[in-house]
């Protein structure tokens, strides 16, 4: 039962009076404007931060790839320096290069005394060639031997001398000096 406008008392009929009597499309368009740019903003938002997070993962994918490799790589050049490093391998080696085991070390203190009685090491035993691998060629030079800057200096002899080799004689004739070895050094 409801009562026409007219009808209504108080409050009631003051407030019918004051809204419009039609329906109004002009209040409502600047709302309905808002919510669909807040709707599209946001769902361009979600569409850049997913690219972004897409790229990311790519990028993440394509970092952990290399890792893998990098590791695999650290791993075989560690094994061969480890194959390198073992002890047959490296007296194998030292062989190679013409090396021999040492003999016994002598020990010197600080005081200047000598410990333990050192020895020659064995001479390398001398292999001739194989077969299959053929003998390593040395160059020789074709003119005087090459000097370096301190060869030079040790045989230059100094101003007022004379170049004198031990056992040579000097320009007099006369038998050159021997330097003097102390007994304690």
């Amino acid at each position: 039962m409801s009562k026409p406008a007219g009808q209504l008392k108080g409050r009631a009929a003051r407030l019918t009076r004051l809204m419009p009597a039609g329906p109004s499309t002009a209040a409502r368009t600047p709302f309905v404007l808002l919510v669909v740019l807040l709707l599209g903003g946001g769902l361009i938002t979600l569409l850049l931060l997913n690219s972004a997070l897409n790229e990311g993962s790519f990028r993440l994918s394509e970092l952990k790839k290399r890792t893998t490799e990098l590791t695999d790589e650290q791993q075989a050049l560690q094994r061969d320096v480890d194959a390198s490093s073992e002890p047959d391998a490296l007296a194998r080696r030292a062989r190679e290069l013409g090396m021999v085991p040492g003999g016994s070390p002598a020990f010197l203190d600080p005081d200047g005394t000598v410990r333990g009685v050192p020895t020659k090491a064995p001479p390398a035993p001398v292999a001739a060639p194989s077969p299959t691998t053929p003998a390593p060629v040395v160059p020789t030079p074709a003119g005087p031997p090459a000097t370096t800057p301190s060869d030079a200096a040790a045989t230059i002899p100094a101003p007022g001398t004379a170049a004198a080799g031990p056992g040579t004689s000097t320009a007099s004739g006369a038998p050159a000096a021997q330097p003097s070895t102390s007994p304690g050094r």
